[in-house]
């Protein structure tokens, strides 16, 4: 019996979610009381659950075959409507980045189609025609702390290898990363294939 590390398993749950609020994805405003939107969430919830955990998937299967069926018509403007809100959202935040721009010369890069203004957030396209999710986009290296004072940031980038060094180590403990949490993940990976 092979066991699912703990990736491969988020990477389960992830597909499976994924999945289901693309074919379940009413709202609030269409039920007529928050008590018929909360039971539907919660029905969604434990189908979910149960098809994550392996649980009399042949019945959920077929029970998300015939919702599919009965309300297709329903699901494809359920995604319209997200897709026109997504467009909205983006053609907001890009008109708002050229307002803010002025005349400070950070339009539109030339770097490719679909890029944002300096600083501002783009839209990526999720494989297979998923969700789209906010990435940044050309943030430009910042010169030090935030309202830091000026005394500080004196002799910033002119330091030696070694202070380099210890200022990347300390920043990478911050963020929580360690090398032996990438050691640890590369062994995991490297192991969880040889059972395919």
């Amino acid at each position: 019996m092979v066991v699912a590390s703990g990736n491969n398993a988020w990477a389960k749950e992830m597909t499976i979610r994924r999945r289901i609020a693309s074919i379940f994805n009413k709202r609030e405003d269409d039920f007529l009381s928050l008590r018929d939107y909360n039971d539907y969430l919660e029905e969604v919830e434990d189908m979910t659950f149960n098809l994550i955990e392996g649980i009399d998937v042949a019945a959920i299967e077929s029970k998300i075959a015939k919702y599919q069926e009965e309300n297709a018509e329903q699901i494809i403007n359920a995604r319209a409507r997200k897709a026109e809100e997504l467009a909205a959202a983006l053609k907001a935040s890009r008109s708002h980045g050229q307002a803010d721009a002025g005349d400070g010369g950070a339009g539109p890069s030339s770097q490719g189609v679909g890029v944002a203004n300096q600083g501002q957030y783009a839209p990526t396209g999720a494989p297979g025609g998923g969700l789209m999710q906010p990435r940044p986009t050309g943030m430009a290296p910042q010169p030090g702390p935030v309202g830091a004072p000026p005394d500080l940031l004196q002799g910033y980038g002119t330091e030696d290898e070694e202070t380099m060094k210890l200022r990347a180590q300390r920043g990478a403990r911050a963020g929580g990363w360690t090398i032996e949490l990438s050691k640890r993940r590369a062994i995991e990976e490297a192991f969880s294939s040889i059972w395919i």
